[in-house]
This record gives structure tokens, sequence and C-alpha cells, in this order.
């Protein structure tokens, strides 16, 4: 993984997570004056960085692809405890929370994470070089998910608005469960060689990703474990705390309440961001791709079904269902994936074409 996995953890990264929790455990629930807001924010940051430092470590010591879906489950876990606490608590202004929240992971993931690390991959060597059959697989997952849970609610009978009905809505929650499952079973198992990084004559690569590292200890890999869900938990949490900052700064600027999710969203994912920037970097694009794909896949395969079972307490209708706008701008992410996937090898254009269409999202997003 890293270039150089030193044997002890460095200081900060262990202090920070810890002190931003404490902070989040100290503002938690409150109104804060502008110069907290700017203390947590600083933290944030600090999390972020140390999420991707330990996440790192863990995956060099697991290899791949278990160290990509270390961080992909562990930050979609923790953003659908977010989702759920805010649904509990917003009443009916959460009503399409899940919807904005899973859609803008998705565009983010799958044209932001996965167009950044091919176009870095490509800016490496002129050509990014990625397993297609595992990849297509993934991608495959994610256009399933995406509509089963997202589409499908538009053109149902629900006289209420785009929602599913209880059976219906248990239907795609044990569905999306169990793809997400069989996904996992599929990458960790039978066709493991699948998502692992290849050279550019399609031979498989050195698994951890670094083949002069020598593997972190045990104790060190645990420790680092530990300390990155702190980390998430710092992230998300803190990110909630200056939500309120966020959508003061978006009413401000006029912008649809929507775009919340999208700032929230965006910061949520910084991690994985980060981390897959570093492995494109390192020519091994094909971990990047793990962590854009299966963080989108974990954040429908675990989101629905959560919300599913949250439902029972919750009230009012759960909208689910994309508009115009939201659908064609997924089939067009969908097509584009499919394009860019098949030959297993991309270029500058085909990350620069997801990059235009993510920022096609934000745009529409913040004036629709």
């Amino acid at each position: 993984m890293a270039a150089l996995i030193r044997p002890r953890l460095s200081d900060w990264t262990s202090v920070v997570p810890v002190l931003a929790v404490v902070l989040l455990a100290l503002t938690w629930g409150r109104e804060l004056p502008g110069i907290v807001v700017a203390v947590v924010a600083a933290f944030l940051a600090g999390a972020v960085l140390a999420a991707v430092h330990h996440a790192e470590v863990v995956a060099h010591k697991v290899g791949e692809p278990y160290g990509s879906l270390v961080l992909a489950v562990a930050v979609t876990v923790i953003e659908v405890a977010l989702i759920v606490t805010l649904m509990i608590s917003g009443g009916d202004k959460t009503q399409a929370l899940a919807r904005d929240t899973v859609f803008a992971a998705v565009m983010i993931t799958c044209n932001g994470i996965l167009g950044l690390s091919l176009l870095l991959g490509a800016l490496r060597r002129r050509v990014a070089v990625f397993n297609p059959e595992g990849t297509g697989g993934a991608l495959a997952t994610v256009a399933t998910l995406a509509t089963l849970s997202l589409v499908v609610p538009t053109f149902t009978t629900s006289k209420t608005g785009p929602e599913f009905s209880p059976a219906q809505l248990t239907f795609a929650a044990v569905a999306s469960l169990a793809l997400y499952g069989l996904f996992v079973m599929v990458q960790t198992g039978r066709h493991r060689d699948y998502f692992l990084s290849v050279t550019s004559d399609g031979s498989v690569a050195d698994s951890d990703g670094d083949g002069h590292a020598d593997p972190p200890t045990t104790r060190t890999a645990v420790t680092s474990l530990v300390l990155l869900l702190v980390a998430l938990v710092a992230v998300v949490g803190d990110a909630k705390t200056v939500s309120p900052t966020i959508e003061a700064g978006v009413a401000a600027a006029n912008l649809p309440q929507s775009f919340v999710g999208v700032v929230i969203a965006l910061l949520v994912l910084l991690p994985e961001t980060l981390a897959a920037a570093r492995a494109a970097r390192r020519d091994r694009v094909q971990i990047s791709l793990n962590l854009a794909l299966g963080s989108a896949m974990a954040s429908i395969g675990l989101t629905i079904p959560a919300i599913a079972l949250a439902s029972i307490w919750l009230e009012g209708p759960l909208l689910l269902g994309l508009g115009g706008t939201q659908l064609t701008l997924l089939a067009l992410t969908a097509v584009t994936g499919v394009l860019t996937v098949v030959p297993g090898r991309a270029t500058v254009l085909q990350g620069g074409v997801h990059l235009v269409l993510l920022a096609a999202f934000v745009f529409l997003a913040a004036s629709p």
C-alpha cells in the first residue's frame, strides 16, 4: 500500500482521531460560535487524513481486496447510522434524505473517485490499466442496486409520491443485502484475483500494492483498525456538527436544501477519495476502482436495508424515487461506466468524462 509503512504509528495520526471524538462529545447537539466551528472543521480535516493513513496500514496487512473493503464498509456503516439518526430527529424535512444521500454517494464514487483515479493513473503512464472482469462485475452490481432502490420507486403506483409500499420496500431491502453479500463473497473468495492490481500485460501485480515494504505487525494493524473506526466516527460526527453552519451557508447562497446532503456526502467520502488517489498515483488503479465501486455498492446495499428497518418506527413517507434530472444523470453514468470499464484500459479522456459528469451533478444539484 503506502510506499513506506512505518512499524510505529506516527503520533498525530493516533492523537487527532481521539481528540476529534472528544471534541465531538463536547459539541454534540449544541449551537456553536464561529470560532468553535472552525476548530471542529480543522479536527475534521485531521481525522480524514488520519483515517486514510490507518486504512492504508490495515490494507497493507490484510492485502487486497480486503483492504479496500475495510474502508468502504467502515465508512458506509457509520454513514448509515448518521442517516438514520438524522431521519429520526429531523421530521418531515428528512423524508428524502436517504435518497439524496445515497444518490450523491453513487455519483461522487462512480464519477468523482473513479474519474480522478483514472486520470491520475493515466497521467502516470499514459494508460490506466485495471481488470475489466472484476470492475465490470462491480459496476453491474452498482447499477442493479441503484435501479432497484432509486429508479423503480419513481414508477410504482403509490399515490403519496415516489416511494415503495411496505412489501416492495422489504423486497428491495432483502435483494440489496443479498446482492451485496454475494458480491463480497465473490470479491474475497472464488474470484479474488479479479480484484487485484494488474500490470500492462494483464498479469497480477503484488497483492499488497507495495512490493518492497514489509507488512506491519499484527499489533500495529489492530491498533490502526481501532483508530480507523475512531477517525471515521469523528469524520461523520463532526460533519454533522458543522452541518448547521453549512445549512446556513447554503440558505444564504439561495441553494436548495437538498444541496446540504451533497456537501455532507463530499465530506464523509473524503477518506476514500484520498486513499483512492494515493493508490492511483502508485499505479494501483484497480485498488482505486475497488474503493470507488465498493463504496457505491455498500452505500446502497447497507443503507436501504437499514432504512427499511428504521421505517418501522419512522413517521411519514420514505421518498426513494429519483426525479427526471437525476434519472438522466444516473443512466448516463451507467452507460459511460460500461464503456469505460469494458476495455480494461483508460486514458485521461475517460477520467475527464467522469469528472465532467460529477461537475454536472454538483451544478444541477445547486441549480435544479
